[in-house]
């Protein structure tokens, strides 16, 4: 047990099947073996071992609830909570037992039953910091990602190498949009574990908001990333070699991968590509995975062949689900945001990998072949000499927006009744760059009596007034506004915008597509990186390039005579919908139709068509 508790795996498993081969029917081997099976992420040998030890003694907490966690880690949320609340009805004491059903709460998406049960854990062991760990994630995920960062301070103070403590604060920290603390966190938990590559992709996202970071110093970053989970996979042997496969008769099977199938940027963009893509050609496959499940969600199961939950579960069982479907492309929607599975990509899990949409830059991995994208946000040349996939400029512009259902009607605007002139963002907060606020403070100077309205989701007003003031903007001209609860609610807020500003380095994506649907201009800032370059794709998409600043005075230059244009802004409030919807954005079968063609053309190149195929974009990713 020395070796186990000490984490050295392989020579613990070495004495354990040793001793297991001469007493099979040892109750404690076979528990202490399944544990151990549980912790290398072997959940189904784990479940094997465990079951067997219940068997022989039926009255086992902790085999109960080491049983419950490997079922949590196949996906059997149901069971493992009914052996989880088995273990606790045998000894409801035990700290430890309500810290791991507070866990899978939290797995299955019941935060209120898992804030409950690490509080009553908390209290058996008020020192217990894995308690107060879950405690802080089971809050943020609530919506209270403050109080998260009390928690997790706490498990940090009671032990300051808890193996996740800094990486979980790091979360927090970043939903309440404190970035520079975030990234203080995840380096924090490098340090602990320089393998935990978890907390090196959430500190890569972040790295995207810095204006600071030239493009290829972030690149060199994300080289970091792939480099060390290549060698990981390579020291337990290899990615997986499709070498010599041929393309099956009949359609292509492609498979999504998300954390972001429910009421997400993502699926607002991915949705109409998947509505309209040519089902003759290709079967969809759908892997979600979050345990969020929503209106949004159902709809995409609708238009999924195959629709998989995979929240929760382990890596090698996913892995093994991916090995079963075989699907011909894998593409990821996900890359450094929030979690993700970009260890299978690494280990090759589909003879094509493509990146597309939820990430404005490179994975880091050479086993993900295509990044799709366009010729404004990554423009040819200077693009591709900082991605390690293969860009793939598959359409005009890479995104297909369908706005929701509930969008109200585009209101006058404010300016034309009187009312000062409004600027607005409501983008994330993370977003608002230093530069970013510097600019807005010189662009309220040259308007005079104009105000500036800020809305986002996490926005504390008392920390922000105080932020924004340091960077001399005048809180009497600011109005700072926090999430709506409804879809409409919140667009409907766009009456009160004349101009929308796009912020710098990182751009927005759906709050820039939604601001020009309900009337309203949007400014931005071309930058020298995709995430700065993404309101010039969309605007060139609508036929807006004049909205595209080459430098920070030229974006107050724009955004000012927009703002003294009257007669241009009631122009645009009834007209920019049907510029919309003329446009690629909104051409959806096109955009299905473009991208599908992609998929082949990367399909064609990585095994031989058992028919002819008609490839357009060949040349693009030659």
């Amino acid at each position: 047990m020395d070796f186990h508790l000490a984490r050295q795996f392989t020579k613990a498993q070495a004495i354990y099947e040793r001793l297991l081969r001469a007493k099979p029917y040892d109750f404690q081997l076979n528990h202490l073996l399944g544990a151990l099976r549980q912790e290398q992420g072997r959940p189904g040998e784990a479940l094997e071992l465990l079951e067997k030890a219940c068997r022989l003694r039926p009255l086992s907490a902790p085999t109960f609830m080491c049983r419950g966690l490997a079922l949590d880690s196949l996906g059997r949320h149901a069971d493992a909570e009914r052996s989880l609340r088995a273990a606790v009805g045998m000894d409801p004491n035990n700290f430890d037992l309500w810290g791991n059903l507070a866990a899978h709460y939290v797995i299955v998406g019941r935060m209120p039953e898992a804030i409950d049960a690490f509080k009553r854990s908390i209290a058996l062991k008020p020192d217990y910091a894995h308690a107060w760990t879950g405690l802080g994630t089971a809050l943020h995920l609530s919506g209270r990602p403050e109080e998260g960062v009390v928690c997790h301070t706490r498990a940090i103070e009671l032990e300051p190498r808890q193996i996740r403590a800094h990486f979980a604060r790091g979360q927090a920290y970043q939903a309440c949009h404190c970035v520079a603390e975030a990234v203080a966190d995840f380096d924090a938990q490098l340090r602990i574990n320089p393998d935990h590559h978890q907390a090196r992709s959430f500190r890569l996202f972040l790295l995207n908001y810095s204006a600071e970071l030239s493009p290829e110093a972030l690149f060199a970053e994300h080289l970091v990333y792939g480099r060390a989970i290549e060698a990981e996979v390579a020291r337990s042997g290899g990615p997986r070699n499709f070498a010599g496969r041929v393309r099956r008769p009949g359609k292509l099977r492609i498979a999504f991968l998300s954390p972001d199938f429910r009421v997400h940027s993502v699926a607002f963009f991915i949705e109409p590509i998947l509505r309209h893509l040519d089902r003759t050609r290709f079967e969809i496959l759908l892997y979600h995975d979050h345990f969020a499940q929503d209106a949004m969600t159902e709809r995409l199961r609708g238009l999924a062949d195959v629709w998989r939950q995979f929240a929760g579960q382990a890596s090698r069982v996913v892995e093994g689900v991916l090995r079963e479907d075989d699907p011909d492309v894998l593409v990821d929607l996900a890359g450094h945001t929030g979690f993700n599975r970009l260890d299978l990509f690494a280990q090759r899990a589909a003879p094509v990998q493509i990146s597309y949409l939820g990430y404005p830059n490179t994975t880091g991995l050479r086993a993900v072949d295509y990044r799709f994208t366009d010729a404004i946000a990554d423009p040819l040349g200077a693009a591709d000499q900082l991605h390690t996939e293969r860009l793939v400029r598959f359409a005009p512009t890479a995104w297909a927006y369908a706005p929701p259902a509930e969008a109200p009607v585009p209101a006058p605007a404010p300016g034309g009744a009187g009312a000062p002139i409004t600027f607005g963002s409501f983008n994330a907060l993370s977003k608002l760059s230093p530069a970013t606020i510097r600019l807005w403070r010189e662009l309220l100077e040259a308007v005079p009596a104009s105000r500036l309205l800020v809305k986002s989701v996490g926005l504390v007003p008392e920390r922000w007034s105080r932020t924004l003031a340091a960077a001399g903007l005048d809180p009497a001209r600011v109005e700072l506004r926090r999430e709506t609860a409804a879809v409409a609610d919140h667009l409907a807020l766009y009456a009160q915008v004349d101009v929308a500003l796009d912020p710098f380095p990182y751009n927005g994506t759906t709050t820039s597509v939604e601001a020009l649907w309900m009337g309203v201009p949007l400014v931005t800032l071309l930058g020298d990186r995709h995430a700065a370059r993404v309101g010039a794709s969309l605007l060139t998409a609508i036929g807006h390039p004049e909205w595209i600043a080459r430098s920070p005075a030229d974006y107050v230059r724009i955004a000012a005579g927009l703002a003294a244009d009257q007669e241009r802004l009631r122009s645009l409030r009834t007209g920019l919908r049907a510029e919309l919807l003329g446009s690629p954005l909104m051409d959806h079968r096109g955009q299905a139709e473009r991208f599908g063609a992609a998929l082949e053309a990367c399909c064609e190149a990585a095994f031989p068509p058992a028919r002819a195929l008609i490839a357009p974009l060949a040349a693009a990713i030659a």
